[in-house]
């Protein structure tokens, strides 16, 4: 998540001699555990254990691959034997680890290794993977064990690394490019900037005709490479602020690069095409999932690029996702909370930054038809120029009612309370009895059954909105019951109403 202003954050910082310290980072962006695709799960990387395959045909290799890379000139003699060390060194340290620790390094040696055997060991990818094998080995030498979804530091590194169970440390570059604008909204941090995204720049690797910040780990049923379209906008729009802020041009150069993603269909891009718009996809192995955070972070970050890049392509590519976020947005939208993906409902946080991002496309489009109502004195520098501010609509004309309504609604839905009516009137005694209610957007839902005013079962349960049932046991007396119930939705609001159920003879 990107992060524009300042708040500091606790990250556990690993130091050269082993040992770890607990400082707060205030350009560090909080951290957020992101959804997996439906129906799958974080897993680790299944063993490679032969260099054969049931075919017969040899298995690609590690040391198979550095070989062939470097026979072809992609990396020097120097690279060559420098990634051989850290491998040795990281199964050397392995096999002498146990438990949670070995498993971690152990899941970041074989994601290497998979890489291989699938042919995709190019020698772009060589340094960020090499960097993930080598920082593991570091921390899970000496360092603490680490929770799910914790952010950390490693002194000498600029990124912003997470711990990811049973795939031990990852590059989080969602959190570095967060961090990057972060740094970049501040004027004391210019010196920490450049070096955070000339270590970025570094660790890119070639992917859909141009380059991406990929991840390298199994996720949600994805495999390693894979690539975020959330992520890479918001790689875009930290490189494009940076380069004009700094006045460094290949910071521009580069993030124009990075439009690959957003040029191509999955699994190599994000672009999901639909006639005239594209969904830009938060992960490239998941078509079928559309996250409104994710593709509208990806709009802000391909806005931002265009407009301080003047770049033609950007405006091309921010026009394709607009049309597509025009033509989707009603869907989720519920009436009273909003989706995380279609089909799913968000939990507050990402309600909220859902929020956030719809404001930050509609003050974007408000600005630049303002702005472009004001006649502009001079040319306009064009190509690769590095403007020293936005110079000229993205997308003129373009109505930015649609997102500011949307904000607003959000907004609105975060104070407005649950609304909950009973539905059953009737259950059977001697069985398992459902008791279905109407709610309208997702709560901790409490229903309280009375009989002579006598409390006799309480059903709880967190449910999402729409109509929905909580299974009664097994309701033995007949006669007429009074209902209580009583939602509170994620921001805290709560709402209640009364009704009446029969509990009928047994059959």
């Amino acid at each position: 998540m990107p992060a524009s202003t300042a708040s500091a954050s606790p990250v556990l910082t690993l130091r050269p001699d082993g040992s770890a310290v607990m400082r707060d980072d205030p350009y560090l962006p909080a951290p957020q555990i992101e959804k997996q695709a439906p129906a799958a799960r974080t897993r680790a990387a299944s063993p490679v254990h032969s260099h054969t395959t049931r075919a017969g045909k040899k298995r690609k290799t590690v040391k198979g691959e550095l070989k062939r890379i470097l026979g072809a000139g992609a990396i020097s003699k120097t690279a060559h034997d420098d990634y051989r060390s850290i491998l040795f060194a990281a199964q050397t340290t392995r096999g002498k680890l146990g438990g949670a620790r070995r498993v971690a390094l152990a899941a970041t040696i074989r994601n290497l290794e998979q890489i291989a055997a699938s042919g995709q060991l190019t020698a772009s990818r060589l340094p960020a993977l090499f960097e993930t094998v080598k920082r593991n080995r570091a921390w899970w030498s000496n360092g603490p064990l680490l929770s799910n979804g914790a952010r950390v530091a490693i002194q000498g590194s600029p990124l912003v690394w997470q711990h990811y169970a049973g795939q031990g440390l990852q590059i989080q570059w969602l959190g570095t490019f967060g961090k990057a604008n972060a740094l970049w909204s501040v004027t004391t941090q210019d010196a920490t900037l450049r070096k955070l995204l000339d270590e970025a720049l570094r660790l890119a690797s070639d992917r859909a005709g141009g380059i991406a910040w990929e991840y390298l780990f199994h996720f949600g049923g994805g495999r390693p490479p894979w690539a975020s379209g959330l992520a890479q906008g918001t790689a875009l729009q930290a490189l494009a602020r940076a380069g004009v802020k700094l006045n460094e041009p290949r910071y521009i150069q580069f993030a124009r690069r990075g439009l690959g993603i957003f040029r191509e269909s999955p699994p190599s891009g994000v672009a999901a095409k639909n006639g005239n718009g594209s969904h830009y996809l938060i992960y490239s192995y998941a078509p079928g999932l559309r996250v409104l955070n994710g593709f509208t972070q990806a709009l802000n970050g391909l806005y931002d690029f265009a407009a301080l890049a003047n770049d033609a392509e950007g405006r091309v590519l921010f026009a394709r996702g607009d049309a597509q976020l025009r033509n989707e947005l009603g869907r989720y939208d519920t009436g009273a909370w909003s989706r995380y993906s279609l089909g799913n409902d968000a939990d507050l946080s990402y309600h909220t930054l859902a929020r956030d991002f719809l404001r930050g496309l509609c003050s974007r489009l408000t600005a630049q038809n303002a702005a472009a109502a004001v006649p502009q004195a001079g040319p306009t520098p064009t190509g690769g120029a590095t403007p020293s501010a936005p110079l000229a609509p993205v997308l003129p004309g373009v109505d930015p009612a649609p997102y500011c309504s949307a904000g607003k609604r959000f907004t609105s839905y975060l104070t407005r309370d649950p609304k909950i009516t009973l539905v059953s009137r009737s259950v059977r005694a001697g069985r398992a009895a459902s008791v279905k209610f109407t709610l309208d957007k997702p709560s901790f839902v409490k229903i309280a059954l009375l009989r002579g005013g006598r409390t006799v079962r309480v059903l709880s349960a967190r449910v999402s909105g729409g109509q929905r049932s909580l299974l009664w046991a097994s309701p033995s007396k007949t006669g007429s019951y009074e209902v209580q119930l009583r939602a509170t939705d994620l921001a805290g609001n709560v709402g209640s109403s009364k009704g009446e159920l029969r509990v009928l003879k047994r059959r």
